[in-house]
């Protein structure tokens, strides 16, 4: 997937995945997955998809801060 924000391409593609959690198996409608992955150029973006009944109905793309990553692996 791919999204611009601010002017910037994030790419999950083309950037690399720092660690990735799912919640449910596949198939459940409650499902859902977080990845976070960082950029070349070090920017750091999470990367969200989940079943119809989840918090992610859609797949998105949120950017982080790097304060915000390390919360984010801490808590994860």
């Amino acid at each position: 997937m791919q999204k611009t924000i601010c002017k910037k391409v994030y790419d999950t593609a083309t950037a690399s995945v720092v660690k990735k959690v799912t919640f449910g198996c596949f198939g459940d409608p409650a499902g859902y997955e977080e990845t976070l992955f960082v950029t070349e150029d070090g920017f750091y973006f999470l990367y969200t998809n989940g079943g119809e009944e989840s918090k992610y109905t859609k797949e998105d793309i949120t950017r982080k801060s790097r304060a915000a990553a390390e919360k984010w692996l801490a808590e994860n």
